[in-house]
């Protein structure tokens, strides 16, 4: 039986799409500890911009944790939040680089933080001429997007082409937007971080034979020893992005370790069984003590800013 603390007065809310057991495990872990924790589901999520404060927008909260998978309702919720003076676990200008591919890579770069070459283009040729200028194989991706999909591996400019022309034929703006990636031979995994309020909490090996090692494409999660080289390139990463709460996906190379992408809302519950360590619970911790401290309320200068 769970023990349960007396009433600590903290009221979380935790923005989310739906309940995955992650989501469950944080409300459960904020429960326990005697935290007075909401569920708030994106879809049913009404912000009035012209309210004075939170609650009276109908959010009556202390703290937020976004655990949305819908990044721009996650973004738009947490600009509302900062406005009004509610902490937020990650701010809305760090979700919305993690979610950007492209301006994730452009800040990683511009901080000197090892990460694979990459090139932009906005046309089927200008992709194809990023795809020679890098050399194949070469990796496509969505600029958004999670759980390994829609990437794709190309092995020589006719595949490049063909892939590259279908994307441009599903009429979406983001895929019109071409991110190509150097392709880069790796031991058959990759490195989970797992970082809260400037801490490493836990770290696995993700192993596949297939070449994404990802866990929600089945990719066998196992303990990783935090080195300080892992320890430091994670920490330099979620600084650079302004991330409290972030998986840092690490790549080992014969250079040594590049960052590959930041995810703040990343699921953690195969890292949970396999390091034994409480995330859900190190997460609502980090939430308590944000909501002790408070942050200042965002300006209209920020929001332009940021945005």
């Amino acid at each position: 039986m769970t023990m349960r603390q007396a009433s600590t007065g903290i009221r979380l809310g935790v923005l989310v799409s739906f309940l995955r057991q992650e989501e469950k495990l944080i409300l459960s872990a904020a429960r326990a500890r005697g935290m007075e924790v909401t569920p708030i589901f994106d879809r049913d999520l009404v912000l009035n911009l012209s309210a004075p404060t939170a609650a009276q927008s109908g959010v009556d909260i202390d703290v937020l944790l976004d655990r949305s998978v819908v990044h721009s309702r996650a973004g738009y919720t947490l600009f509302a939040m900062e406005r009004w003076g509610i902490p937020t676990l990650n701010s809305a200008s760090a979700v919305l680089v993690c979610d950007d591919k492209a301006r994730a890579s452009m800040v990683l770069e511009a901080a000197g933080i090892p990460s694979p070459r990459t090139f932009v283009a906005y046309s089927v040729d200008a992709a194809l001429e990023a795809c020679e200028s890098l050399g194949y194989p070469a990796v496509l991706k969505p600029v958004t997007g999670s759980w390994g999909r829609l990437i794709a591996k190309v092995n020589g400019p006719d595949q490049a082409r063909s892939i590259i022309s279908q994307k441009s034929a599903h009429g979406s703006f983001h895929h019109e937007i071409y991110y190509v990636q150097e392709f880069i031979e790796k031991p058959g995994r990759d490195i989970r971080a797992y970082v809260i309020g400037g801490r490493i909490i836990a770290a696995s090996y993700r192993t596949s034979e297939h070449w994404i090692t990802n866990a929600a494409r089945g990719a066998v999660s196992v303990p990783c020893p935090v080195t300080p080289e892992i320890e430091e390139l994670a920490l330099r990463a979620c600084d650079v992005v302004g991330a409290r709460l972030a998986g840092v996906d690490l790549i080992e190379t014969a250079e040594g370790l590049k960052v590959i992408e930041i995810n703040t809302g990343g699921e953690f519950k195969g890292l949970m069984t396999t390091t034994n360590r409480d995330i859900a619970g190190e997460i609502v911790e980090e939430a308590a003590r944000l909501a002790s401290f408070g942050v200042r309320k965002l300006s209209a200068t920020t929001l332009v800013e940021t945005s």
